[in-house]
């Protein structure tokens, strides 16, 4: 298939300058000025099962031209991102130009949500994020859902329009640069560039102090004094937290090589960079061929970043949107 090229300047080549204005820089004061304009509806979505997460709603004052109702396109954030991260709210306003409604959801645990359920976040839980899926469209009369989702965010994407893409009405969906092998992932983010494991380490440790706050009958306060890195964390909180006897077994339940993604029925789009720092991009190669998902590599854009200019506007933006409208347009032929 014959899909766009990202290709930015030479002076933004460095796949550690990529990742980095992913979330930060002129990127992020840009999703400042953009937060301060929209007019989010803040939602919080109760599942059937009694899961509580927050989300915000903004719409669109574009009619979409392929389509008489409004499309909407679900975001999924990453790791110990949020709704508000720089990358969600500048995508959201480049959709929202261009005719989409967005949903922006928030994974537990993230965007401050901490107090509204008990049990600790972890990346197993993916029946709850399906069911507030439904839950929302539900009381909505959305004829075209999309979902997309960056890095771990983008993991969740594919297992959940493999597993329950009908039932949602999701017609299309788009991962960049999601963890394929989970174990993977981790070695290399803690042989790699130290700033990774730093950053992560830090975002999960603040966030597990505010899980904490709101539910001291946690109490791992004990824990937390001793953990110094990552793998730390791990080696404390799979076991005691999660149905895993230790990380490995964690990390490999939610992989997704193989047959994972084998009971794909709609078009899943794959967005990677051979040269992400923190995801081996060979990882690719462990998912078993399938007619539905659309691998599309790219030489450059490191993790999750594809920053074509030092305006830190990002390459997926518009490839979202161009993704997107092929699919409506196909839709309407039929």
């Amino acid at each position: 298939m014959i899909y766009s090229q990202f290709s930015p300047p030479t002076f933004l080549k460095n796949a550690h300058i990529q990742s980095i204005m992913n979330s930060v820089g002129p990127r992020k004061f840009r999703a400042k000025r953009i937060i301060k304009s929209l007019n989010s509806e803040q939602l919080i979505i109760s599942t059937e099962a009694g899961v509580r997460l927050t989300a915000e709603l903004d719409k669109s004052n574009v009619i979409h031209p392929a389509t008489n109702t409004k499309p909407l396109v679900i975001l999924i954030h990453g790791w110990e991102g949020s709704s508000q991260s720089a990358y969600q709210v500048t995508t959201a306003s480049h959709l929202l130009r261009s005719g989409f409604d967005v949903l922006r959801l928030n994974l537990r645990d993230h965007g401050d949500s901490h107090h509204l359920n008990r049990e600790l976040f972890n990346s197993t839980l993916l029946a709850e994020v399906g069911d507030a899926i439904r839950s929302f469209s539900s009381d909505r009369s959305y004829s075209n859902i999309f979902l997309a989702g960056f890095s771990l965010g983008g993991n969740f994407t594919l297992r959940i329009v493999a597993d329950r893409a009908k039932e949602l009405g999701i017609v299309a969906a788009v991962a960049i640069c999601p963890p394929i092998d989970p174990n993977n992932a981790m070695t290399a983010m803690n042989n790699g560039l130290f700033i990774y494991e730093k950053y992560f380490f830090r975002r999960w440790t603040r966030s597990l102090k505010k899980k904490l706050k709101h539910f001291p009958e946690l109490d791992f306060s004990a824990e937390m004094n001793q953990i110094k890195t990552l793998e730390d964390v791990n080696q404390t909180f799979v076991p005691k937290f999660t149905p895993f006897e230790d990380p490995k077994d964690y990390f490999s339940s939610y992989a997704l090589t193989g047959d994972r993604l084998k009971t794909l029925e709609i078009p899943a789009h794959l967005i990677i960079a051979n040269d992400d720092p923190i995801l081996p991009v060979e990882d690719v190669d462990k998912i078993n061929a399938l007619d539905h998902l659309i691998v599309e590599r790219q030489d450059h854009g490191g993790h999750c970043g594809f920053i074509k200019d030092l305006k830190g506007r990002s390459w997926v933006e518009q490839r979202l949107v161009e993704i997107f409208n092929s699919h409506l347009e196909t839709s309407a032929l039929n």
